[in-house]
C-alpha cells in the first residue's frame, strides 16, 4: 500500500531539484510550477538595520526661529541704521566747547559766528562718521531708507537755515537757540521715523530744550544749546553707540 502511495505522488507531483533565489523549492502541479517559499533570518553584517535618527526639532521652535529672522530682516530693510553713536558723542563734545567760547563773545554777531563755526564742524563729523558707519553695516545712504531718512531731515534744516538769515536781519538774537533745537529736533523726530527708535526720542527731546530756550529768558539761550547740541548728543551717542554700534 505505501508504495503505490509513493508512486501515485510521483505521477500528481513533479518535483524539480531547482531552488529558487529566495530558498524555496519549485514544485510541479499540474503541468505548471508553484513555488513553495520560507522566510528565514539573514544574517550578513551588511542587512542590519540602521541605527534611529535622532528626533527632530519640535516645529513651533521652528517656526519661532522663522519668524524672528524674518522680523530682523523686516527690520532691518525698513529702517536706516547708520546713525553714528560715536559719532553724535563727537558732535556734542564739539557743542559743549562752542558754549564755553560764545559765552564769552560781547557781541551778538561774533556769538553767532562762534556757533555757525560749530556747525560746520559738526556737520563734518556727523557726516564722515555717519558715511563710515554706513559701509560698515553695508546700509546705503543714498537708497531705500537712508533716502527717506535723508530727505525728512534736511527739510528742516532748510527752513532752519532760511530762519537764521531772516532772524539775523531782525536783529531778533534771542529767537536763534530755540528755533535751531526745535527745527533740529524736528528734524530727528521726521527722518527718525525711518531708523531705530531712539532716533525720534532724541528729536522729541531736542523739541523740548528748544520750546524752553524760545519761551525762557534770553540769557537761557546759549546753555540751551550747550544743554541740546552737547549734552543730548552725548547721552543719545552713548545709547546709539551701546545699543546699535558706533
Amino acid at each position: 500500500i505505501g508504495l503505490g502511495f509513493v508512486d501515485h505522488a510521483r505521477d500528481a507531483f513533479h518535483v524539480d531539484g531547482d531552488v529558487d533565489a529566495q530558498g524555496g523549492a519549485s514544485v510541479g502541479t499540474g503541468g505548471s510550477l508553484v513555488t513553495l517559499q520560507y522566510k528565514v533570518l539573514d544574517k550578513s553584517p551588511g542587512s542590519r538595520y540602521p541605527e534611529p535618527m535622532a528626533s527632530p526639532r519640535p516645529l513651533h521652535d521652528r517656526a519661532l526661529d522663522n519668524l524672528r529672522y524674518i522680523r530682523q530682516t523686516m527690520e532691518r530693510a525698513g529702517s536706516f541704521t547708520a546713525v553714528p553713536g560715536w559719532g553724535q558723542i563727537a558732535v556734542g563734545t564739539t557743542a559743549l566747547a562752542a558754549a564755553l567760547v560764545a559765552a564769552r563773545q560781547r557781541t551778538p554777531e561774533l556769538w553767532l559766528a562762534t556757533w555757525l563755526g560749530a556747525a560746520i564742524v559738526a556737520l563734518a563729523i556727523g557726516g564722515w562718521t555717519m558715511v563710515r558707519k554706513a559701509y560698515a553695516v553695508d546700509d546705503p545712504i543714498l537708497s531705500g531708507p537712508g533716502r527717506r531718512f535723508w530727505l525728512s531731515f534736511l527739510a528742516p534744516m532748510a527752513v532752519g537755515g532760511l530762519l537764521t538769515v531772516v532772524l539775523y536781519r531782525a536783529s531778533v538774537w534771542h529767537a536763534l537757540p530755540g528755533t535751531w533745537l526745535l527745527l533740529y529736533g524736528t528734524g530727528f523726530v521726521t527722518g527718525g521715523a525711518f531708523s531705530v527708535r531712539v532716533v525720534p526720542v532724541m528729536g522729541l527731546c531736542f523739541m523740548i530744550v528748544g520750546a524752553a530756550a524760545l519761551l525762557g529768558p534770553p540769557a537761557w539761550g546759549n546753555w540751551c544749546l550747550a544743554a541740546g547740541f552737547g549734552g543730548l548728543h552725548i547721552v543719545f551717542g552713548g545709547i546709539i553707540a551701546r545699543r546699535y554700534g558706533g
